[in-house]
């Protein structure tokens, strides 16, 4: 999927056991961040950052939800451990992981983010490498230049 193409719905379990159906969260932008592992220093730092830094997103009408393909239960007990406290969903069969283009050649997740706008609507993407993140600050000046948020 590229920026511009519309994105099909999808439904997976978050860290709580829960239905995560995209459509139906689509009340906001959502901003989809794929990470390759939970528990690794450079996921660890990425999410808690993005989960300190939420109420900045939101104040641009972005909810931050993280994917990759680790099950449930590792995702309940990495959120728990750093109070992450946003949606993080399991793709364990990497269905949505690969329509976003997000898996590596080792099949992990790569280190991905994709805006989707309200519409249905691919806004923004980005890839770094696995070392790598963007953090909130420099994400929000690169969708305010990009996007005029």
């Amino acid at each position: 999927m590229k920026i511009g193409e519309c994105v099909e719905n999808f439904i997976l379990m978050d860290q709580h056991n829960n239905e995560f159906d995209l459509f139906k969260n689509l009340d906001k932008d959502i901003l989809l961040v794929f990470y390759p592992k939970d528990n690794t220093p450079v996921c660890t730092k990425q999410l808690v950052d993005y989960s300190i830094n939420q109420a900045e997103l939101e104040k641009y009408g972005i909810k931050i939800v993280g994917i990759n393909i680790d099950p449930i239960d590792s995702h309940s007990s990495f959120c728990a451990n750093n109070k992450i406290d946003f949606p993080i969903l399991s793709d364990s069969e990497k269905v949505v992981s690969k329509r976003f283009e997000a898996i590596s050649f080792l099949g992990q997740n790569k280190r991905k983010l994709v805006l989707i706008g309200k519409d249905r609507i691919i806004k923004f993407e980005r890839s770094t490498l696995p070392l790598f993140f963007v953090d909130t600050r420099h994400l929000i000046n690169e969708l305010r230049k990009t996007l005029l948020i």
